[in-house]
């Protein structure tokens, strides 16, 4: 058949309309040094310390905020994430992990995935309420990098403690 037109039907989520979302191409950061990284409290009920790479810290033009995670465990291990944050659909994704040498491994299958708030390993619920989305809106990601860095290095927002 010829002259036949498709029509692009929108994409729902939860029963709403979302627009089309075009990430950017993501480039792996230089590997975390303990001298930028930046504490933060997930939570009483979890025996992890949690940080974030200060110098992989970005707000991304399409609107995700991009992040190391360094996650030392009570057992003595020290995980290591790039993540990206979207706040408009509370989700994250894990773009690579890292290795015992110092270097990223990238992920096989990177996909998006809910937050949810959780007892414990509540990291990603905290970054999103307390550093990284949920300051105004709860939907939009913080302004600069330079306002999440200083609410990483004060503790976080007051009025939520």
């Amino acid at each position: 058949m010829t002259g036949v037109q498709t029509c692009a039907l929108p994409i729902y989520k939860n029963d709403r309309p979302v627009e089309q979302f075009k990430e950017l191409e993501v480039k792996l950061p230089g590997y975390p040094k303990a001298d930028d990284l930046l504490s933060f409290d997930a939570g009483a009920a979890s025996p992890h310390r949690f940080y974030i790479d200060s110098k992989s810290l970005s707000v991304g033009t399409d609107g995700v905020v991009r992040y190391t995670l360094v996650v030392k465990t009570s057992g003595g291990t020290t995980n290591v994430s790039y993540e990206g944050m979207r706040c408009d659909l509370r989700e994250v994704k894990i773009y690579a992990t890292g290795g015992a040498a110092g270097t990223w491994a990238r992920a096989l299958d990177p996909h998006w995935a809910s937050i949810r708030a959780r007892t414990v390993n509540n990291q990603h619920a905290v970054l999103f309420r307390d550093y990284f989305c949920g300051l105004k809106t709860g939907k939009t990601p913080v302004a600069r990098v330079q306002e999440a860095l200083e609410l990483l290095r004060t503790g976080g927002p007051q009025t939520t403690r």
